[in-house]
């Protein structure tokens, strides 16, 4: 069983604006509003969450569900 990862590094489509963030354990993070050029990110179609669309990696609970052999709210990624 892995370890589920806590930090993603989430990186703005607008501006390229790179930063390291805890994701919630319990829920899924719709809007992150960018420090550099204030874009408002929101999950693309399909993600459940920014972390799933725009960071390094999924969220916790999209971890869970891969550990456990399901998809879980996303579907598949890569």
């Amino acid at each position: 069983m892995h370890a589920i990862q806590l930090e993603s590094v989430l990186t703005c489509p607008a501006c390229g604006h790179v930063e390291t963030l805890t994701m919630p354990t319990d829920a899924c993070q719709w809007f992150h509003e960018c420090p550099a050029c204030k874009t408002l990110l929101r999950p693309k179609p399909g993600d459940c969450c920014v972390f799933c669309s725009y960071g390094s990696v999924p969220c916790p609970p999209i971890q869970q569900a891969r550990t456990a052999g399901e998809s879980g709210c996303c579907g598949t990624r890569d």
